[in-house]
C-alpha cells in the first residue's frame, strides 16, 4: 500500500484504495458471517466481537469488531458515510495516514465504550460495527470541510460543521438510552479521539487551529507585543510602530544587457563563451568587460 494517494484525471477516484480495500473486506466479512449459520456465526463474534471485560475480551476485538456487523442497513450505512465522507480525507492525508486515523478511531471507540458501560450501569453485550472509527470520520470531515454544504436528502443544502455537530449532540443526549441496542458511547469515543489526534497533529491545517491561533491574548510579555506591532505594522495600522528600521533595498546584480555588433569575421571560440559564463557565476553581469559582453550578445543572437 502506497502512503499517499494520487487521483488520477479531472477530481478524483470514488474508490481511493484504503476505502475501496475497507468496503471490500466489510462486505466480505458480512456475506460469509450470513452463510456461517447460527453456529458458525456465534463461534465468529464469540472471538472477534468486543467482549465485554471479563467476559471473554481479548485485545485483538479492538480492531477484529469493527468489521462486523449486526445486519444489512447497519454496514451499508456505515460503509456509505465512510465512501461518502472518507474518500477526501484519504485524498488530502494518504492512504496510510488515513487507515491508521481510522482504526486508531476504532479502537478509541471501543475502549470507552467498553471501559465506561458499567460506569453508567447498562447491560454488558458484545460490541460490533465500525461506527466508532465512521464517527471519526465524520469528525474530521467537520473540522476540515466545516462550510463544505451537505445535501440532505438531496434537496437541503446544510453546512458539515452544523450537520455534523448535530449528529454528535444527538448521540451525547442518547447516552444513557440503554434500550437503543446502539453503542452510543463507542460513537462519542470515535469522535473524541479523532479530535485529539487532528488537534495535536500539526501537519494537519483546519480553521478551528487558526481560530485558536487568532484568539490568543496580546500583550502578555514583550516578546508577544513586539510581534503584535510587527503585525499591525504590515497592515498599515496608524497606530504602529516599526520596533527595527526598514532595512535599505539591496542593488540588484542584474542589470539590462545593452546591445553591441560585433563583426562577422571575429570568431567565437566557445572556450570564450564558457569563461565568460564561469564569470558570471563568480561576479555577475556588471563585472563583464565590454567585449565580453559584446562577445556574449552576439553569440546568443547567432544562436536565435
Amino acid at each position: 500500500m502506497s502512503n499517499y494517494y494520487r487521483p488520477g484525471g479531472v477530481g478524483f477516484s470514488f474508490f481511493p484504495p484504503v476505502i475501496k480495500n475497507l468496503l471490500i473486506i466489510n462486505a466480505a466479512v458480512f456475506f460469509l458471517m450470513y452463510f456461517l449459520g447460527d453456529q458458525g456465526r456465534y463461534t465468529v463474534e464469540r472471538w472477534l466481537a468486543l467482549m465485554p471485560l471479563g467476559m471473554g475480551f481479548y485485545v485483538w476485538q479492538l480492531i477484529t469488531y469493527q468489521f462486523l456487523h449486526a445486519g444489512f442497513f447497519h454496514i451499508f450505512f456505515n460503509m456509505f458515510m465512510l465512501w461518502m465522507f472518507g474518500m477526501e480525507i484519504e485524498q488530502e492525508w494518504g492512504s496510510k495516514k488515513f487507515l491508521l486515523y481510522y482504526l486508531t478511531a476504532g479502537v478509541g471507540a471501543g475502549l470507552l465504550h467498553m471501559l465506561m458501560t458499567p460506569v453508567l450501569g447498562q447491560p454488558p453485550a458484545p460490541t460490533v460495527g465500525a461506527s466508532g472509527s465512521i464517527y471519526g470520520v465524520l469528525l474530521a470531515f467537520a473540522l476540515m470541510f466545516p462550510d463544505r454544504p451537505i445535501y440532505l436528502w438531496f434537496l437541503i443544502p446544510i453546512k458539515a460543521k452544523y450537520l455534523i455537530g448535530f449528529f454528535m449532540i444527538l448521540e451525547l443526549l442518547a447516552i444513557d438510552s440503554a434500550q437503543s441496542n446502539v453503542a452510543h458511547l463507542a460513537h462519542i469515543g470515535g469522535a473524541l479521539v479523532g479530535f485529539l489526534w487532528i488537534m495535536l497533529d500539526s501537519s494537519i491545517r483546519i480553521p478551528l487551529k487558526n481560530a485558536f491561533k487568532n484568539s490568543s491574548p496580546r500583550g502578555s510579555s514583550s516578546s508577544s507585543k513586539k510581534r503584535s506591532d510587527s503585525f499591525f505594522g504590515s497592515a498599515g495600522s496608524p497606530s504602529s510602530r516599526r520596533t527595527t528600521p526598514p532595512r535599505p533595498k539591496r542593488k540588484t546584480e542584474v542589470e539590462d544587457a545593452e546591445f553591441y555588433e560585433i563583426t562577422d569575421d571575429e570568431e567565437i571560440a566557445q572556450e570564450e563563451i564558457d569563461r565568460i559564463l564561469d564569470k558570471i557565476g563568480q561576479s555577475g553581469y556588471k563585472n563583464l568587460t565590454d567585449r565580453e559582453k559584446r562577445i556574449l550578445f552576439e553569440a546568443s543572437k547567432r544562436m536565435k
